[in-house]
């Protein structure tokens, strides 16, 4: 039996802009990953209507095969306990904007996400206080627009602390709520 190869973000970059997707590839792996976290259900593999995102074209065969590929790819990146998972962002060709950008919408992305799954119910009382705080302090890097000098190696260094903060914090809340009871998935592990 052999793998599915590995899902990149341009495969999932093409996808979005034929279908005509009103959500960045950040976004749409934030809430993959949000949702994921939060418990979410999968009906029949139905990625993009699990997250709530209406495609202007209908995906092909192929483009639903490898939506699913996604999901369960990032459930794997989740649950790995070498915990390498990371959010899909621009490489650092890209400017600091643009990555910022890009970081701001994986995170509103990850929020509406766990919303969806379920996981904002369940987190109320079930969440430490420090992912509760992590909670609030996704929410304001989500409606934050950043403002950098040009060519500001100090700016470099804080959008990479924020977007390991981001990164971490997924996966300590992914962490909890999995510890918590979740509703059945076909997701398969």
């Amino acid at each position: 039996m052999t793998a599915n190869p590995i899902v990149e973000p341009d495969d999932i970059f093409d996808l979005v802009n034929r279908v005509k997707l009103s959500a960045s590839v950040s976004e749409l792996h934030g809430s993959l990953a949000g949702f994921i976290s939060g418990g979410g259900r999968f009906q029949g593999g139905a990625v993009l209507e699990a997250l709530h995102f209406e495609p202007g074209e209908a995906p092909t065969p192929d483009e639903l095969r490898i939506l699913v590929r996604l999901r369960d790819q990032t459930d794997r990146e989740l649950a790995d306990s070498d915990l390498g998972f990371q959010p899909w962002l621009p490489d650092d060709d890209s400017t600091l904007a643009e990555r910022a950008e890009a970081l701001s919408d994986w995170t509103r992305g990850f929020l509406g996400g766990l919303g969806l799954g379920g996981g904002a119910n369940r987190a109320k009382d079930g969440l430490t206080d420090e992912a509760k705080e992590l909670l609030s302090d996704m929410a304001t890097i989500a409606v934050t627009e950043f403002e950098f000098a040009e060519d500001s190696e100090e700016d470099e260094d804080a959008l990479i602390e924020i977007i390991e903060f981001v990164r971490v914090g997924a996966l300590l809340l992914h962490a909890e709520l999995s510890n918590q009871e979740r509703p059945a998935s076909d997701t398969l592990h």
